[in-house]
């Protein structure tokens, strides 16, 4: 018993030693525990609610979060310089004082859509580009982060590779960069941003620091980032979730820009400006929501004292059954609860799927802003709104811009932008379709929606489809007749019959001027229609308007003109020239004044050519007034007066044989002056000529073939022109009668329009009269200047003398 006493005793001491300092362990390890908090359960945050690709952990949240309010460009990101126009443009927008910055969400709103159009075209011949799931979703979403003020726009559209990223945001500036650039100097109007293709940097006007992510199907995913301080970056992306296609802006708004994470702003604002997008805007919004959740054991207990202390007749006759039914029920309550989900912004039918009649204007006027980028005060001049049917069935909504594009006829020939969206089954194929308009009503915006062209064959196929040409057929026809509506709508281009009856009616004030704002913008087109189509002259030649000598400064009309046509006259008279003013004092009308016949003034250069394709009008041919042929009725005195001054146009014509003159005659045009020099009727005139020798590659060889002959037409009835005559007869020979007719004919070349070829020698003959008339003598020189030369020495000793000065002082 002994041996096991010690021992035992022994082991249960250990023991009291031990259990207290491990109970200690125990309750220590406890308590550090209870300071970390237990992992929650990893929930999937989506945005946009994409299954693969966009779920998020703890960890992508950490690292996007520390990216994001660093608002710093990576320190692995390969650094580029912006282009000087590109920063140029971005210290505009940066500094500007525009006080519409919402432009900056249409602009982005704008950009998706494009990128969402092109990968829809790619998918009508390759299916595959769409992905699957939720990639195949073409939609535009906008999420807004009020914590970390962040602005999220993304599109599941082509996407951009890294090159199109270094390309489109940064060291290449397109065209518009530059004429944007000159715009805003001018006119100061950021509002036009979207209209010259650089709509992405109004994003600086809201945001100081912006992230790009983009991934194209042939490229990884990279992102592009810039804080608009001349330099941008770009690196592969690592951290942020897959996008599977397209991209996401991600704009950190600066601090007076904290209005544009109120999404009734963001509501307001897609339907202003993107209601007519045809791709589906989401906004990741806020909604409240009722919820029943278990109520509280404390609140249970009031709720059934209450019910104890107050119960009513009815509760008492309850049957047993239905109380004990209650009783069994959990106790709930109601409270709200803030949900987010998807909400649609933009419902809208598409417009030129509607009924005509159904449509307002005020909708066709935001449809065009839409459409055409641009968000000014101004209504589109006039719309056509119409469907075809027959063999080829489309739709289209045609409309005139208030103005012209700004480059419109700076590469007329060269460029092949439209703006006309084409459409095959509500899908969108191009706005490059040079077949659906000509190039003269390029200037028209709107889209055609047909149902007859295939879908799903490539652009080159589609433009030799035949039915483009019918529909191009018809879409001329419905413009013009648009454009001719304008003029019979407009009180001021009726007749004064008519215009009273206008005035009597009451009619709308809006009309008034209308076609003389469009002829101002767009004149020059419908000039080059009746030059580029034979088919369509005639009805382009009624669009036609011009200044008269007797409009009183107005346009008029070809009819118009017709019906003021004095009884008798054969041919419409007009003239051309570099200005109205200088046509005014023209001697070539100072006959057809005097006969009160109406002349047409040609002011454009384009003029010159578009007479050379429009013969006649109306059975009534053209006559320019400065060329040959002009008729102006009989003179019973022609035949006398031409044997009168035989000998001196005989004489006239040896004297100029030099000067290329081909023939000297009587002229029926003149009234005052003495003589004008006139050309061949299938010549150029002294117009043409002028506007042909300031062309840049003008050839002079190869112009002196397509010259009008001159002929110098003289007014038998001037005393100039007598006294001259009778000099010629008395001593053909005389040299000073030789030196005033040379003289006559260089001013008469002058006052017709034309150049001289040596201006020196009529200069100098200029002089010789003036001598003439101040009893000068021929003979006499000028004086000459006595020359004093300065004496060499005593500059040199000068120079010396400062040398030595300088080198004083240098020593000192």
């Amino acid at each position: 018993m002994r041996k096991w006493t010690i021992p035992s005793v022994l082991f249960l001491l250990c023991l009291l030693f031990l259990l207290p300092d491990q109970g200690r362990r125990i309750q220590a390890n406890a308590e550090a525990e209870s300071d970390v908090p237990v992992d929650p359960p990893k929930v999937e945050e989506k945005f946009g609610a994409i299954p693969h690709g966009l779920s998020t952990d703890s960890d992508v949240v950490k690292r996007e979060s520390e990216s994001m309010s660093r608002k710093t460009l990576r320190a692995d990101a390969e650094k580029f310089e912006f282009q000087a126009e590109v920063s140029r443009l971005m210290d505009i927008i940066i500094n500007s004082l525009y006080s519409n910055k919402d432009i900056f969400l249409r602009e982005l709103i704008s950009n998706a859509s494009d990128a969402l159009d092109k990968i829809r075209f790619l998918s009508l011949t390759d299916k595959e580009v769409l992905g699957e799931g939720d990639n195949a979703k073409l939609e535009i979403q906008i999420k807004l982060d009020k914590e970390k003020k962040i602005l999220s726009i993304r599109d599941r559209g082509i996407g951009m590779t890294k090159e199109d990223l270094i390309k489109n945001l940064g060291t290449i500036a397109k065209s518009g960069t530059s004429a944007f650039v000159e715009k805003m100097q001018t006119s100061g109007d950021l509002n036009l941003i979207g209209q010259f293709g650089v709509g992405f940097y109004s994003v600086y006007l809201v945001a100081d620091y912006v992230e790009v992510i983009s991934k194209h199907n042939d490229d990884k995913q990279y992102v592009w980032e810039s804080k608009a301080d001349g330099a941008f970056a770009i690196s592969e992306d690592v951290w942020n979730e897959p996008l599977g296609r397209g991209t996401e802006i991600r704009l950190h708004l600066r601090d007076e820009a904290g209005e544009y994470l109120d999404e009734y702003k963001l509501k307001d604002l897609v339907k202003k400006y993107s209601e007519f997008i045809n791709f589906p805007i989401y906004l990741w919004a806020s909604k409240e929501v009722e919820k029943e959740v278990p109520a509280d054991e404390d609140e249970t207990s009031d709720e059934e004292e209450t019910s104890e202390t107050s119960p009513s007749e009815e509760e008492g006759d309850e049957d047993d059954s239905e109380k004990a039914e209650d009783e069994k029920k959990p106790k709930t309550k109601k409270v709200k609860e803030t949900t987010y989900e998807w909400e649609l912004l933009n419902d809208v039918k598409a417009i030129w799927l509607r009924n005509p009649k159904e449509v307002t204007e005020e909708e066709y006027t935001k449809f065009y802003h839409s459409l055409a980028k641009d968000f000014s005060d101004e209504k589109p001049l006039a719309w056509s709104h119409f469907n075809a049917e027959g063999d080829v069935e489309f739709k289209a909504v045609l409309f005139v811009p208030p103005k012209a594009p700004h480059d419109l006829y700076e590469s007329y020939y060269n460029s092949k932008k439209s703006n006309l969206k084409l459409y095959v089954r509500r899908v969108f194929i191009s706005d490059e379709f040079d077949e659906l308009l000509p190039k003269y009503l390029s200037f028209l915006m709107g889209l055609v929606d047909s149902d007859t062209l295939p879908l799903n064959v490539s652009r080159e196929m589609l433009q030799q489809h035949s039915s483009l040409k019918t529909i191009k057929k018809k879409l001329i026809r419905k413009a013009l007749d648009m454009i001719r509506k304008i003029a019979d709508e407009d009180p001021d281009e009726s007749n004064d019959k008519d215009k009273k009856d206008v005035e009597e009616s009451g009619a709308d004030n809006e009309k008034k001027g209308q076609y003389a704002k469009f002829w101002n913008e767009f004149g020059k087109s419908i000039k080059l229609g009746i030059i580029e189509d034979a088919t369509n002259r005639n009805r382009l030649a009624k669009l036609l308007r011009f200044e008269t000598s007797k409009s009183d400064g107005k346009l008029t009309s070809l009819d118009q003109y017709i019906s003021r046509m004095k009884a008798g006259q054969k041919d419409i008279f007009y003239i051309t020239g570099a200005s109205k003013e200088q046509l005014e004092k023209s001697p070539f009308l100072e006959r057809l004044t005097k006969k009160n016949y109406e002349v047409i003034f040609f002011t454009d250069p384009v003029d010159e050519y578009l007479m050379q394709y429009l013969m006649d009008y109306e059975d009534n041919k053209f006559q320019n007034v400065s060329k040959e042929g002009l008729k102006l009725g009989k003179d019973s005195k022609a035949k006398e007066l031409k044997e009168s001054f035989k000998e001196l146009t005989k004489w006239w014509k040896g004297a100029l044989a030099s000067d290329n003159v081909d023939d000297v005659k009587i002229s029926n045009r003149l009234a005052d002056t003495p003589c004008v020099v006139v050309t061949s009727k299938y010549g150029w005139s002294a117009n043409m000529e002028r506007i042909m020798q300031s062309q840049t590659l003008s050839d002079a060889n190869k112009q002196a073939y397509m010259r009008g002959k001159r002929v110098l037409e003289i007014n038998p009835r001037h005393p100039i022109i007598k006294e001259l005559r009778d000099r010629v007869i008395k001593d053909p020979e005389d040299e000073s009668v030789k030196q005033t007719a040379q003289l006559m004919y260089q001013t008469a070349l002058l006052e017709s329009g034309f150049l001289l070829n040596d201006p020196k020698d009529f200069a100098s003959r200029i002089y010789s009269s003036v001598k003439s008339s101040l009893n000068v003598s021929p003979d006499a020189t000028v004086e000459e200047e006595e020359d004093i030369e300065e004496p060499e020495a005593e500059t040199d000793d000068k120079e010396a003398a400062a040398k030595d000065d300088y080198d004083a002082k240098d020593e000192l």
